[in-house]
Formats: structure tokens, sequence, C-alpha cells
């Protein structure tokens, strides 16, 4: 997958070009990245991007030619097309859903805003989709991007060791994951629950299942209102019922009654 990146600071991208996860799918080209600076594209001798806003107040708002011409130019270097995001405050929240649509395109646009926004012309006639990371605003569109990015790589083929470890990540289901333990099986008198060190592997997916919801119901109760279950996983919940594991009274809190 290739992502062409609007930019003024390029450089700060290497956290995902040179480490971790993110560095290995660069490395085997299952990830290709392409930074585009409109300075680059700017016309006069300052290299300027931004200007006074009108209408008055703080701050200064990134123009319009220069995106526009950077545009332009990824357009031009390779024909592909793409769907521009702009990281934005305003946008709609970023979800595993979104992920993993995004995940299937084979090239994606992304603009880093900067200063006190985007001049909302460029907006209207070159971005596609705005999104955002949360309801806070930071410097600049560079690590919303990245993080953008990242969640992405992760869902590419290949990237990860086991694909499985997409598949079990956090909202991957609908859900909150589950806890996770290693060794030792005893630190600080605090134990690894048993049912994870007996290799029963329909037990350890009923626990797994039960602690997710139980986290979910604790910390995200609003995931739980569109909550679908998989045939799987209404089995495991019915032997749990069955076994004693949960209640009626714990289904029905969580909204998901088995009748």
């Amino acid at each position: 997958m290739r992502f062409d990146v609007i930019t003024l600071f390029p450089e700060m991208f290497s956290a995902l070009t040179d480490y971790g996860v993110t560095r290995r799918a660069f490395e085997r080209q299952a990830a290709e990245a392409v930074f585009w600076n409109p300075r680059d594209f700017a016309t006069d001798n300052y290299r300027s991007v931004d200007d006074r806003p009108y209408g008055g107040g703080p701050g200064m708002v990134m123009m319009y030619p220069p995106l526009a011409a950077t545009v332009e130019a990824m357009r031009a270097a390779d024909k592909t097309p793409f769907p521009l995001i702009y990281l934005s405050p305003q946008g709609r929240p970023l979800t595993q859903k979104k992920v993993e649509q995004l995940a299937e395109l084979p090239r994606l646009g992304l603009l880093c805003g900067r200063y006190e926004g985007v001049d909302e012309r460029f907006i209207e006639r070159y971005v596609d989709e705005e999104i955002g990371v949360g309801d806070f605003v930071v410097s600049g569109g560079e690590l919303p991007a990245m993080m953008l990015m990242d969640a992405v790589i992760r869902l590419l083929p290949g990237v990860l060791g086991d694909a499985r470890s997409a598949e079990e990540d956090s909202f991957s289901d609908g859900l909150l994951d589950c806890p996770h333990y290693t060794r030792p099986p005893e630190v600080d008198g605090m134990a690894v629950p048993a049912v994870l060190q007996q290799g029963n592997h329909e037990q350890i997916a009923m626990w797994r299942l039960l602690r997710k919801l139980e986290r979910t119901a604790e910390r995200r109760p609003d995931l739980l209102d569109n909550l679908v279950l998989t045939s799987d996983q209404r089995a495991l919940l019915r032997r749990a019922l069955k076994l004693g594991h949960v209640s009626n009274e714990q289904l029905i809190e969580w909204g998901l009654p088995l009748d």
C-alpha cells in the first residue's frame, strides 16, 4: 500500500519508517510512504505556505495554492487514484472498522494540517474525508496521521508475524481486549489465572470472551449497544452459562440475552 503524505515536517515520520513493525513493513515493501512538502510548491522567495485569516483572529491558515499544487503533483507522479484524508479534530472518529476499510485500498493520501487549519476552499475542492483521532487538539496532523498509518499497516498481509495478533486486538470484534499474562506464573503474590495454564482451549476462549465483555461493560459500555455476537461467541456464552461461569443476569446487564 502506498501512502502519500502532505506535511511540512516529513522527518517526523521516521518514527514509523525507522522503528518496529512498521519499519519492517516498509523494508519488505508491504507499505510505501512518499512525503510531499507544500513549501516545495510555494511561489514566493520565502516559500510561504500560510497567511493571516480573513476576518481576523489569532494564528495563521494554510494557503490554497501551495496545497493544490502539491495534490496535482501527487496525481501526476502516479496515476493510481486515491482518497485524500485530512486529519482534523472536526473529522469523524477513526475506528477499527474504518481502518479495515482503508487497508483494502492500494493508495491513500493524508493531509497533515498546521497552524489554525487549512483554507476551507481547499477542503471543499480536494479533501474526500476528514478524520479525527480524539476529542482533543494537537499541534499538527503528523501524529494523528502516524496513528492512522500504523493502524492500517498492521492489517496489511504479512506485516505481523502472526495474523491472529491483529484479529485479537481491541475493537477487532467490537470489544476491548482481554487481560494478557506471561512468565513468571506468580509475581509479588499475584498469580496468572489457572485457566490460562491448563491448556484447555475451549475454557481459555470462554475465559477470554467473558473478560472482554466484563472489561467493555466497565470501561466502554457504549460499545455493547451495537454489538452483534458471532455464532462461535454465542456458543461459548451458552457453554459458560451452563457451567456457571456467567449468569443470565450478567448477560441481560450486558444487553446480550441468549434467548
